[in-house]
């Protein structure tokens, strides 16, 4: 029995995920790193079994009605916790904000602005008194009523709808309209509508072609589809949407970069001629604080934004004083940790997720809690070597407050200030799930199955990898004039057939460079297109014909439904599928390939929909799932499982993990390519089936990059990506580079947006940005080897390079 005054968090008998029977004792009051490669188990510990436990006891003390309202967990797999205080959970989150969502929305620092406007702004004579709601373009009472409080108007017209009208409706004239079966729906709809969709556009009445592009109206009519040969289409009910309002719908509501891009083409942008772009009514832009408007308060950079209520503070009545006192000790948090370049109505959408959990940081801190246990999910992601320090002296004050500070981390200099180090491992997936190490960090040089044990102690970290010759460049592409966001007015070359890092501090400008105006002017290009959203951004760009192909690769999840997974993604599956179909069993009975997908009706078990797995509601406690009563987990149906491939069903296929399918299906090219892809990027103790949802964003990243590198290589291909290693322990990063570097001796270009400073230093050309972030970024500091940057002047990388090139 336990002390209720003990000073340890207790685990007994840990089993989440890869966990195996974990016991471990951690500290209360220290900031305590957890560490190891990816896929070990260190998020199942601190985030799947110590946080989780935290809330589900945090929930049980909620009134039933009120759990009910609640999304909860359910209880963690683990034997018992003891000593463990109440957490705060702050994870990289990778889903995509909204786009009325911003870094006031985030920070909670609009309330506070928008508090100060209403009760000690200047009114104009005779003016109503408005509260604070009337100064948010996110309510009714606030946003301008033209834009509906997003300060952009989209519209579009014939000539962007119907590039060449000398196509018919059927030959694809509505060139907005979406591809596949969405696309012949509203074509046949039309059809049954009664127009010509056989006829040149150009031809068709005007009034009809003006219908046809902009109705509002969403008329049902019996579709009688044309058949296929050998197919069976019934009559179904189609809607007809005219191709304006599907862009708008698109352009407003879609989730996926991809369609938002292309919906985007077909509009035209101008800010609000009501509002002016500032989302707002009259009446709140007719208020003023300092002689600026809300709108231009929140659009200054927040370190500019905090000098302005300084100074107007100095002289202001008691309630401006309290208020702007508020408002300034909330932005000296956020600034600590090197965002002052962000303004609070830069949209979320915008920000990348290391800067998204740092405002969620801020934010705690000014929360004032004690006795709490905070749980943060690589901290230092997205930071340049230069802004670590100040978050290393934030999550330093949150402990000095009387808080536990549990960190996941990657990053070394992170892990060399922690109080107390909790080492797993030592491989991943079923290879980890063991602690090594629960102590100081130095106890970690007694380890020596660690793999964390020679990048935390050997200054020469990397010295084991080879040196390489620097490369030459093939080529360069140029772009010229470079306009959007805070790069304004430059130049950039971006070397071809060689590895470049481009660097600098958080805000600087990468993302915007090389994401946005580097990939869009290539995929215009691709695309065939006239000038898009990428042409928009540069004067100029030469040198794109040397590149054949473009591929973005970043940390996206593959899927966002447990039926997408590993086998699925990289095709696996599909060769999987046709290998049983070919079985003797299967021959005899007719099953084709489709028989072995648990995502179509056949083969699967429908009691589950071939899920493995049933939810069942429990009212005020949390849902749980179950396996399915009749496949019990295995997805298909009983007949399905008749049939066996070397003695193995199709589910216990989907069991196996990558490096025992590589074994099982060593000697059949169509699998043994996507099998090999994925060992080669260090994944091999995933399972065939295991649930994208479960995949951590450094893995999904190194599944498409495997997708990628299966493929047979066609011309000059550019891989562009961000931040690689974000998520990725020192040996992981490694094995990523090695690819990456082999990418480019196979003749192809890699460019990547980077801080951590040992793959900067073992680049072939360098571009960094800055000096600082936002209106103080933007530009090119230094370009040319990391030898030649590491010497620059001026440039905030330099120092840092230079340390990893010495080592």
């Amino acid at each position: 029995m336990h002390s209720p005054h003990d000073p340890y968090v207790r685990v007994r008998g840990a089993r989440e995920h890869n966990l195996k029977n974990v016991r471990v004792d951690i500290p209360r009051d220290t900031l305590t790193v957890f560490t190891g490669v990816s896929g070990s188990g260190k998020s199942s510990l601190a985030f799947g079994t110590i946080y989780a436990e935290a809330q589900r006891r945090y929930f049980e003390s909620v009134a039933p009605y009120a759990r009910r309202l609640i999304h909860q967990v359910g209880a963690p797999a683990v034997g018992e916790i003891t000593g463990l205080p109440p957490a705060v959970s702050l994870e990289q989150r990778r889903s995509a904000p909204g786009a009325r969502s911003s870094v006031g929305t985030v920070t909670t620092l609009s309330n506070s602005l928008r508090m100060l406007f209403s009760r000690a702004g200047d009114y104009p004579p005779g003016a109503e008194r408005l509260d604070s709601d009337s100064f948010s373009p996110n309510t009714a009472v606030g946003a301008c009523p033209e834009c509906h409080g997003l300060g952009r108007i989209h519209r579009t017209d014939e000539e962007l709808l119907v590039p060449d009208p000398s196509l018919s409706i059927r030959e694809g004239a509505i060139a907005a309209w979406p591809g596949a079966w969405q696309g012949k729906n509203l074509r046949d709809v039309l059809d049954a509508l009664g127009h010509d969709v056989d006829r040149p556009w150009r031809e068709l009445p005007a009034k009809d072609r003006e219908w046809i592009l902009f109705t509002d109206e969403q008329p049902v009519v019996t579709v009688h589809p044309v058949r296929d040969a050998g197919r069976i289409q019934r009559p179904y009910q189609g809607t007809y949407m005219s191709a304006r309002r599907y862009v708008l719908h698109t352009f407003a509501d879609t989730r996926s970069r991809a369609l938002r891009a292309k919906a985007e083409r077909f509009l035209t942008s101008a800010p609000c001629p009501v509002c002016g772009g500032s989302r707002l009514r009259p009446e709140a832009m007719a208020v003023t604080f300092a002689g600026r408007t809300i709108a231009e308060l929140a659009g200054l950079p927040l370190s500019a934004l905090a000098e302005v209520l300084s100074g107007a503070a100095a002289g202001g009545e008691e309630t401006a004083r309290v208020l702007t006192g508020d408002l300034l000790a909330r932005i000296g948090t956020v600034t600590e940790l090197g965002l002052g370049y962000l303004s609070l109505d830069r949209t979320a959408p915008t920000l990348s997720s290391g800067e998204l959990q740092r405002l969620r940081l801020a934010t705690q801190l000014r929360s004032g809690l004690f006795g709490v246990v905070y749980v943060l999910d690589e901290p230092s992601a997205g930071l340049h070597p230069a802004d670590t320090e100040a978050l290393l002296g934030v999550l330093g004050r949150l402990k000095e407050a009387g808080n536990s500070v549990f960190v996941v981390e990657h990053q070394m200099d992170v892990v060399r200030r922690a109080d107390w180090l909790v080492d797993v491992g030592p491989l991943a997936g079923e290879h980890g799930g063991r602690v090594l190490h629960s102590g100081p960090p130095e106890g970690l040089a007694q380890v020596p199955e660690s793999a964390t044990r020679r990048f935390l102690f050997a200054e020469a970290a990397r010295d084991t990898a080879p040196v390489r010759e620097a490369r030459t460049p093939s080529g360069w592409i140029r772009l010229t004039g470079v306009e959007r966001h805070n790069v304004r007015g430059v130049d950039a070359a971006f070397p071809l057939g060689v590895f470049t890092a481009v660097t600098g501090v958080s805000g600087s400008g990468k993302s915007t460079l090389v994401g946005q105006v580097l990939a869009g002017v290539l995929a215009d290009r691709q695309a065939g297109e006239e000038p898009g959203p990428g042409e928009r951004y540069c004067a100029a760009a030469t040198g794109l014909e040397a590149v054949d192909r473009l591929v973005q690769v970043d940390q996206k999840p593959i899927g966002r439904t447990p039926r997408s997974n590993l086998a699925t993604y990289t095709g696996l599956f599909d060769a999987v599928r046709k290998l049983f179909a070919r079985t003797e069993t299967a021959r005899e009975r007719g099953y084709g390939a489709g028989r072995f997908s648990f995502n179509v009706s056949g083969g699967r078990c429908e009691t589950c929909q071939g899920e493995g797995f049933v939810s069942v509601e429990l009212l005020f406690l949390p849902s749980t799932y179950a396996p399915c009563p009749d496949c019990h987990g295995a997805r298909y149906n009983p007949e399905t499982l008749e049939v066996t491939l070397d003695g193995l069903t199709i589910a216990q296929v989907l069991d196996l993990t990558v490096e025992s399918a590589a074994s099982f299906f060593a000697g059949t090219p169509a699998a043994e390519r996507a099998l090999t892809t994925l060992l080669d990027v260090g994944l091999g103790y995933l399972r065939l089936g295991q649930p994208a949802t479960e995949l951590s964003g450094g893995e999904a990243q190194r599944i498409k990059l495997a997708a990628e590198l299966q493929r047979t290589r066609r011309g000059h291909t550019l891989y562009l990506l961000d931040e690689p290693t974000t998520g990725l322990h020192p040996a992981d990063v490694e094995v990523l580079m090695r690819q990456l570097h082999s990418l480019v001796d196979a003749g192809s270009t890699v460019v990547v947006v980077e801080h951590d400073m040992a793959v900067v230093a073992g680049a072939d050309q360098v571009i960094d940005l800055g000096p600082e972030g936002g209106d103080r970024g933007g530009r090119i500091v230094a370009s040319g080897t990391p030898a030649e940057v590491a010497g620059a002047a001026g440039s905030r990388t330099a120092p840092y390079l230079a340390k990893a090139l010495r080592r």
